[in-house]
């Protein structure tokens, strides 16, 4: 009988210790990570449930309360109130202000508004209307993507810090059967899990605003070279285009001639030919108007042409005075 007894005492007690041990590792905030991985294989289910129907349990507890008193920290004297980052407000500002971020999931009319505003600019110092047009259009589907992106991460990102903080949570609550632990400790524990997932996210909102930043730039580089086209030029242009308008594909030569009538390169005149018959196939009607101002031009300086010739050509007639 007394071999029993000694022999429970002795099992009961290497639980205490084994639970002693798990309180001061819980001192550590990178060992009770650690600890609250592995907590399945510290503590197997038939040794919980002999700890929880053991006839000393009460008294464990209240052992394991009065150490805790004695050398647990004061939870409700610790301040642990981060401000918030500047660098975060600083991101989270770029992504709302580029229709990245905000309530509507879709986000088609944010990004809209931030496209049309975007070129506003563009449109006031000088670009043409068409290449504003095509611009906005490949620039809309681009953040498009990206903000399709960001938010399919960031519900990944929402998905597991819940589960993870809902695994930690349901383990406390667990462990709070065999050892004193108090509903602020839960909380301060979710508060360190939530800090520990926002650098991920931080990550995140890095890695989207330098995609905007790339996307920005990649247009407003773009948009830079077509201003290097002038008015003159782009006349020039329109008007070769829409005399050629049934086979709008200028030779080599031509392309040379273009370039040097309006100072651009040979590249700059074949990439502004491709465009603009891209535009105008897409959109006939609206381009209507425009050929048929070029058009009116055309017939007036071939008649202007044509009348100068009939005057040189025509004999002079005598003078009656002489």
């Amino acid at each position: 009988m007394r071999k029993e007894r000694k022999t429970s005492a002795t099992s009961f007690i290497r639980l205490f210790y084994s639970i002693l041990f798990y309180q001061k590792q819980q001192q550590h905030t990178s060992s009770w990570f650690l600890f609250i991985t592995n907590v399945s294989a510290f503590l197997p289910f038939k040794r919980k449930h002999a700890l929880n129907c053991h006839r000393l349990k009460p008294a464990l507890f209240g052992v394991l309360c009065e150490v805790k008193e004695r050398t647990a920290l004061n939870m409700g004297d610790i301040k642990d109130e981060t401000p918030p980052d500047p660098q975060v407000m600083r991101l989270d500002n770029m992504l709302i202000a580029e229709g990245v971020a905000g309530p509507e999931k879709s986000g088609a009319s944010a990004v809209a508004a931030v496209t049309a505003a975007a070129f506003a600019a563009a449109a006031a110092a000088g670009g043409t209307p068409d290449d504003e047009d095509a611009e906005q259009a490949d620039y809309r589907e681009k953040l498009a993507q990206i903000r399709q992106i960001y938010h399919t991460e960031l519900d990944k990102y929402e998905q597991a810090c819940r589960e993870f903080t809902s695994h930690v949570i349901n383990l406390l609550r667990e462990q709070s059967r065999s050892r004193p632990i108090s509903s602020k400790e839960i909380d301060r524990m979710v508060e360190i899990i939530q800090r520990k997932f926002s650098s991920i996210l931080t990550q995140l909102k890095q890695s989207t605003c330098e995609a905007v930043m790339i996307l920005r730039a990649r247009f407003l580089d773009a948009r830079r070279k077509r201003r290097n086209f002038s008015k003159q030029a782009v006349e020039i242009l329109n008007e070769y285009f829409y005399s050629h308008l049934a086979n709008p594909y200028p030779s080599e030569t031509t392309k040379e001639e273009l370039a040097k009538k309006c100072s651009i390169t040979v590249a700059q005149v074949g990439n502004w030919f491709g465009n603009k018959r891209i535009r105008y196939k897409k959109n006939i009607a609206k381009y209507q108007d425009e050929a048929s101002v070029y058009f009116m031009k055309a017939a007036e300086d071939s008649a202007s042409v044509s009348s100068q010739d009939s005057q040189l050509n025509s004999p002079v007639t005598p003078n009656s005075g002489w």
